[in-house]
């Protein structure tokens, strides 16, 4: 490893590593021996090729039902902060956050998860990481650019083991859903209230900077998809903004990459728990947009009204239509039961009124053990390519276990509620369907960059300009403009021209390349693959003042435009 230890790497599926310290971008591992080598002659293929992967949540965002014995050790702080979030975890850590969250970073997950998760059959693995990785703004607390250090480890890894990866913009500005895993628990302030659309001009900003990363030659062979947003609350900010913003990231991102295949990573977006079903119609103004993923997270413990075989067809019929389709989250939990389950957080009271008999995994029967494992076998099969939520829950220094056993992939893969090797869920919907509309592997062409693929990208202004040839109506750029008409909770008409804005006018950041020691003159690359994207930053209007980005729902309406 890295620091000089060793360890034997077993897997029983015929997987290789392979590193050289002094070529730190040569060809990688191979996960299994069915798959495909990282960097090697055989490229990812869509439709041949299958993702089973997890989830490393918890890791690069902090959740309290996943890492509970982070955020347990200060919930008597000092600083007298009520812990909920990341936010407060950080205001409560005070003076020892780098050392407290980069000791986390360090051991919560390690090069030999990325091991593990290779031997136990899975090929991709969903890293959700902060805004904070690039930069923080005014009194946001996070922890500034450090996560960014270990995303770069999960490259190394990723390449060694044969591990593709997916990364995901967990946490932006403002909140996209208001829930702790967003960085702060509270409002919605992304395209919703008066600091929305400044908020999202600042998230575009962060697009660009982690795709152009991602893009270069040395890493874009291990980071396949960069997905834009991670569970953007549709109830809330709406159809009509949230097709605003994804037209604009798709703008942003493909101005940036170029189109095509091999032309920047794929783009994958959020169905905002709307069902895949709704998802195909609402996204139908991105036909012809190249390689966009759409993600669906169909969790069975708060869908219990869906059944497997709604979510097999759905999918099926997604990828016919859509394009690639994935489930970016799903778990083995049937209730709300756990510590500090998911969404409710800290001090919450699950709704299952026995919750001792499904947290208590240690004593699960044979039966119940076999009846989760049906469960998860379903949906694995249903959703085809898919990322379970996730790999690892620490334990609870409380409890002195496991809080949350069934959102737990590595525990279940031990005690045997997940398959050992997770193809045995081929064909597993089939056979209790009597049809399932079953995929034939082909997508439409412009979801796999192929013929008819086209970028928009945004001139500076609101307006969307064309870029090549490509099937997608003209008349999406001006009915799925950026900013849009109008915005949640009630802002149309002039109101929208009053709305705090940020200016693209700052000079854009780079992110750092990692450093190697055996190989001082490897060329790392600058940060930013395309040279000829040369758009600046958006930044504050020097001279302006602005409500709190991050609580601003119901702040005054400003009466005029500042112009600084």
């Amino acid at each position: 490893m890295e620091d000089g230890s060793k360890f034997v790497y077993l897997n029983d599926f015929g997987g290789e590593w392979a590193y050289d310290p002094k070529k730190p971008f040569a060809e990688g591992g191979k996960a299994q021996s069915w798959g495909k080598t990282i960097g090697g002659k055989e490229e990812w293929v869509w439709g041949g090729d299958v993702a089973r992967g997890v989830n490393l949540g918890g890791w690069l965002v902090t959740e309290p039902f996943i890492c509970p014995g982070l955020y347990e050790k200060y919930l008597n702080n000092s600083n007298g902060v009520e812990i909920k979030d990341e936010w407060t975890l950080s205001l409560a850590m005070g003076s020892k956050l780098a050392q407290e969250m980069e000791e986390h970073y360090k051991t919560f997950i390690t090069e030999r998860d990325f091991a593990e998760i290779a031997a136990a059959g899975l090929n991709w693995v969903r890293i959700p990481i902060g805004f904070w990785a690039i930069e923080t703004m005014n009194d946001e607390p996070f922890l500034e650019g450090v996560s960014w250090k270990y995303f770069l480890k999960a490259i190394q890894w990723g390449r060694k083991y044969g591990i593709r990866i997916y990364l995901d913009l967990h946490a932006l500005p403002g909140s996209q859903n208001g829930w702790n895993h967003s960085g702060k628990s509270g409002s919605v302030n992304f395209m919703n209230g008066v600091m929305g659309i400044a908020n999202a001009q600042r998230t575009l900003t962060y697009l660009r900077i982690l795709t152009q990363f991602v893009s270069q030659d040395q890493y874009k062979d291990v980071v396949g998809i960069v997905g834009i947003v991670n569970e953007i609350l549709w109830d809330t900010i709406g159809k009509d903004s949230v097709q605003s913003f994804y037209f604009a990231a798709h703008a942003a991102i493909r101005g940036s990459t170029g189109t095509g295949a091999g032309a920047g990573p794929y783009i994958a977006i959020h169905e905002g728990f709307q069902g895949v079903w709704v998802s195909i119609a609402c996204y139908s103004f991105l036909s012809g947009a190249d390689r966009v993923v759409l993600d669906q997270h169909p969790v069975l413990s708060w869908n219990r009204l869906y059944f497997h075989s709604t979510w097999a067809i759905a999918t099926n019929q997604s990828q016919k239509v859509f394009g690639v389709t994935v489930g970016g989250e799903f778990s083995t939990a049937i209730t709300d039961c756990g510590l500090w389950y998911v969404l409710n957080g800290i001090g919450s009271t699950p709704s299952n009124p026995d919750c001792s008999v499904w947290d208590d995994w240690k004593s699960y029967n044979a039966s119940t053990i076999d009846g989760l494992k049906q469960v998860t076998l379903a949906t694995m099969d249903a959703l085809q390519n898919f990322f379970f939520w996730t790999w690892k829950i620490g334990d609870s220094t409380v409890l002195g276990t496991s809080s949350s056993p069934l959102w737990h992939y590595r525990l279940g893969l031990q005690q045997g509620w997940i398959p050992k090797d997770p193809r045995e869920a081929a064909g597993h919907c089939a056979a209790v369907l009597s049809s399932s509309q079953i995929f034939d592997g082909v997508y439409p062409s412009t979801a796999t960059g192929g013929v008819g693929a086209i970028v928009w990208f945004d001139d500076g202004g609101a307006n969307l300009t064309q870029a090549g040839a490509g099937t997608i109506d003209p008349a999406q750029a001006t009915s799925h403009a950026f900013p849009p008409s109008t915005l949640s909770p009630s802002f149309s008409g002039t109101q929208i021209s009053l709305l705090p804005t940020y200016t693209p006018t700052g000079t854009i950041k780079t992110l750092h390349a990692p450093t190697f020691t055996a190989a001082p003159s490897a060329d790392v690359g600058d940060g930013w693959n395309n040279d000829a994207d040369s758009g600046l930053a958006f930044v504050p209007v020097k001279g302006c003042q602005y409500p709190d980005a991050w609580n601003a729902v119901t702040a005054p309406l400003p009466t005029s435009t500042c112009t600084g």
